[in-house]
């Protein structure tokens, strides 16, 4: 009987910290001090848990396009702000405004996204401490 104790105690002590990187801090991966805008073209958008993901085709300097990854909040979040999983589609213009990953890399935590006329989606921006 101790035996098996200890060898769920041991499966539980390797599991925990697997389920608890999976849905990680703001802090960790985004500079709440980095708002930066990227404006081009939805590419995709997927309303799943546990985070949204949006896809926006960017054109850069040289010419050609760079893809950036937008993290979104879950879609209950998402939902209570007026959003669904129609909100976005691939080929919507758009300008994101999310905080940068700390890494420099293309990839945001979203804050708002405005259409190609100007116009906010959604009722109000994220904070970086909603999830």
């Amino acid at each position: 009987m101790a035996r098996k104790i200890v060898a769920t105690a041991i499966a539980l002590g390797l599991l925990v910290p697997g389920i608890a990187a999976a849905h990680h801090s703001f802090a960790v991966f985004f500079d709440s001090n980095r708002v930066v805008r990227i404006k081009g073209e939805v590419r995709m958008f997927r309303f799943a848990n546990p985070h949204g993901t949006i896809v926006v085709r960017v054109p850069a300097r040289n010419g050609q396009f760079r893809d950036w990854q937008i993290e979104t909040n879950a879609p209950v979040m998402l939902t209570r702000r007026g959003w669904d999983r129609s909100t976005l589609k691939a080929g919507d213009q758009v300008t994101v405004e999310g905080w940068l990953a700390r890494d420099g890399s293309r990839y945001l935590r979203l804050r708002q996204v405005f259409d190609a006329q100007g116009k906010p989606i959604g009722t109000r921006p994220f904070t970086e401490n909603e999830d």
